[in-house]
């Protein structure tokens, strides 16, 4: 006869992953599990629970690259275990690094001699660019205060609203108080004239957004900068520019290279870019380049000998991986300016194809500009039946993940959708989601308004008031913002 036995618990041989007990029990959420599992086991339930998760390149929400050639990705898996903070034992991506610095401050018109190399240092991304970037501001104007032998501790900065939430975070985490340019409706970016009118003698800087994430608009950077020239020489005051160019900086040198926005205009005097958005590399890397020496002051920077030789270091993080750096050289020397320009030409014109898509179905506004990031903003024409929001929403189950947000003060009345448009959203994905979305849109129309889904749901409050019968319909779930606390730490929205 046959005999057959059944493994015993602590066989960790799996033979079948499936079929072992590993994946037929359930697994603790938030605690250690006692007993180690094979590796097979692990993988697979982790990687069926990621199933789950939205497709990178259907996330039309984010700026972030999702997409890169095979090549690179065998250089980030090879250069996956070096720590980028130890320079003496990877000199190689330390002087990568610096390359890539040199080659952003000339794409930037950084004002180098023939000798000279530039001031400046990878980041995680533009956010921690954006505090190295303000701590430079704030020490320097400090210092400029003690000498003077005036008060030094109430410093600002100035902003338009539509500044991304990594400056608030700045303003709260450093001391720092932020006084926002409010927005009205059809202008949705910072006003120079009245940015200029709120600079005092405690404005560290005035930063400029080249490229919105609210609708990917350039700021007018040149008209700032001599708003700001003309009050300086009144005031005696030296107020300077930081250019927030996380998503435009590898942008406007290949698609508007005649736009001064950069080290041209002589009151910039610090630009961060994000290398994971339009500098097409995974995510995980920054940069922010300074005018020279002199704007970046030397006490901020620390000599660390412990990891090897005497290693200089500005950062707000300390260990951090290699791989993006490297990436970030291979797209640089891969691409040059002929490739970037191409991938940047190619952008725009699927934008294109998908404004004109939306514009055709006349049920949209378009409130994004042809001169920025190549992205599409629009909102409803009439949004008294449905809201943006549950065209978002809808969109999930084509697999698109479309943000709807409302703008930021004093224009927050104005709902809308945004497309971003990265290198790996094709022409034919443009059309597909142009019938993607007119398909949406006939659904709804087949729906019943919001007012009679709300009464049929007993959701209505009506009370008389003279002659009049008012109605409140309550917002829908998919038009409340998700709060954080009771008190929301910000009204802007968080994009990456």
């Amino acid at each position: 006869m046959v005999l057959s036995h059944t493994a015993s618990e602590s066989d960790i041989s799996v033979h079948s992953t499936f079929a072992s007990r590993y994946v037929r029990t359930s697994l603790a959420r938030f605690r250690m599990p006692e007993n180690s599992m094979p590796k097979e086991a692990a993988y697979q339930i982790i990687n069926d629970e990621l199933m789950l998760d939205g497709n990178p390149r259907l996330n039309l929400a984010s700026f972030v690259t999702t997409w890169m050639e095979p090549e690179c990705d065998k250089l980030i898996m090879a250069s996956i275990n070096k720590n980028y903070v130890d320079m003496d034992e990877y000199p190689v991506t330390t002087e990568l690094q610096n390359r890539c610095v040199n080659m952003i401050a000339h794409l930037f018109n950084a004002p180098l001699g023939e000798t000279e190399t530039a001031v400046g240092v990878g980041t995680v991304g533009s956010s921690e660019a954006i505090m190295l970037a303000g701590l430079a501001f704030k020490r320097k104007w400090q210092n400029k205060r003690k000498a003077e032998g005036k008060p030094f501790d109430k410093p600002n900065i100035v902003t338009g609203a539509n500044v991304q939430v990594c400056w608030e975070k700045f303003a709260r985490y450093f001391d720092v108080e932020l006084k926002e340019v409010k927005l009205r409706e059809g202008y949705y970016v910072m006003d120079p004239e009245q940015a200029v009118e709120m600079v005092d003698e405690n404005t560290i800087c005035v930063a400029a957004i080249l490229g919105s994430t609210l609708n990917g608009e350039f700021e007018d950077v040149k008209l700032l900068n001599d708003l700001l020239v003309q009050k300086n020489k009144e005031t005696g005051w030296d107020t300077p520019i930081h250019v927030d160019a996380a998503s435009g900086g590898f942008i406007a040198p290949f698609l508007y290279p005649e736009l001064e926005w950069d080290f041209r205009l002589p009151l910039v005097k610090s630009i961060n870019v994000s290398g994971h958005k339009y500098g097409l590399v995974y995510a995980g890397i920054g940069w922010v380049v300074w005018r020279n020496k002199e704007d970046l002051p030397e006490e901020l920077i620390f000599h660390i000998n412990y990891l090897g030789a005497d290693q200089p270091t500005f950062t707000l993080n300390f260990s951090k991986g290699s791989s993006q750096v490297i990436a970030q050289y291979y797209q640089l020397i891969r691409l040059g300016h002929e490739g970037y320009r191409n991938v940047m030409e190619n952008c725009r014109e699927n934008m294109i194809v998908l404004r004109e898509g939306l514009e055709k179905s006349g049920r949209f506004d378009i409130v994004s500009k042809d001169e920025g990031v190549p992205l599409v903003a629009f909102s409803l024409k009439d949004n008294s039946s449905h809201t943006e929001f549950e065209i978002s929403h809808m969109l999930r189950r084509y697999g698109w993940i479309v943000p709807a947000y409302t703008m930021p003060p004093d224009a927050q009345h104005i709902t809308v959708l945004r497309v971003v448009i990265r290198e790996d959203f094709s022409r034919t994905l443009a059309e597909r989601l142009v019938l993607d979305i007119e398909t949406v849109m006939r659904e709804l129309d087949e729906l019943p308004s919001r007012v009679i889904q709300k009464i049929s749901l007993g959701e209505v409050k009506s009370e008389a008031d003279g002659d009049n019968l008012l109605v409140t319909v309550k917002k829908s779930d998919l038009e409340k913002p998700r709060e954080i606390s009771k008190k929301p730490v910000s009204d802007k929205p968080i994009f990456c």
